[in-house]
């Protein structure tokens, strides 16, 4: 269930980083899927990191609890986001 909040996370936070960003916007196609992919990855990279939630023991329990959902939406959105701008720098530089 955390992927999926992730996953779903990255999505909205590669649009965002779109919408905000015109240089690396991309088309809502392409920054779903740098999203999604950023979501994913930035969720599993900061939980393997030992990144603390805002669960606190019910998260590292696995607990779906308010706390656990908000940090994989924070994650997976900046992860998004983060994923956007590395597909939009590359595209820029190749495109050149």
């Amino acid at each position: 269930m955390e992927l999926i909040i992730s996953l779903i996370a990255g999505a909205v936070g590669g649009n965002a980083a779109g919408a905000a960003v015109k240089g690396i916007d991309q088309g809502t196609l392409i920054n779903s899927i740098a999203g999604i992919l950023g979501g994913g990855l930035g969720g599993t990279i900061l939980s393997a990191l030992g990144a603390p939630d805002l669960a606190g023991a019910a998260g590292a329990a696995g607990g779906l609890d308010i706390g656990a959902i908000i940090g994989q939406v924070l994650s997976g959105g900046v992860g998004g986001g983060a994923g956007l701008a590395v597909v939009g720098l590359l595209r820029n530089v190749l495109s050149k």
